[in-house]
């Protein structure tokens, strides 16, 4: 868990700093729902990513593509997980 402690005088910093943190919130959830259109897409095109199971059936342009897609997912979701996780502290 990450901790912000504000120790400045005034609240509004704080607050400042939270709105700031849930605007980001709100793009990086926009973005995971992008890539995961993307995602589906491609599974209903596909089936399910299985990266041995596709080589030489899926033209390999897709499917860097493809696997590009989820690697940008996964870094992501961790992003958002990070700044979920954040625990504002006013003192």
């Amino acid at each position: 868990m990450t901790k912000v402690i504000s120790q400045h005088s005034d609240l509004w910093t704080l607050q400042k700093i939270q709105s700031l943190v849930g605007m980001e919130t709100v793009l990086l959830k926009k973005q995971i729902e992008a890539v995961q259109a993307r995602v589906c897409f491609f599974e209903a095109r596909h089936g399910k990513f299985s990266e041995q199971g596709l080589h030489g059936q899926v033209d390999d342009m897709e499917l860097v593509e493809w696997e590009g897609e989820v690697a940008t997912l996964e870094r992501l979701q961790k992003k958002i997980a990070c700044l979920e996780d954040v625990n504002f502290e006013y003192e």
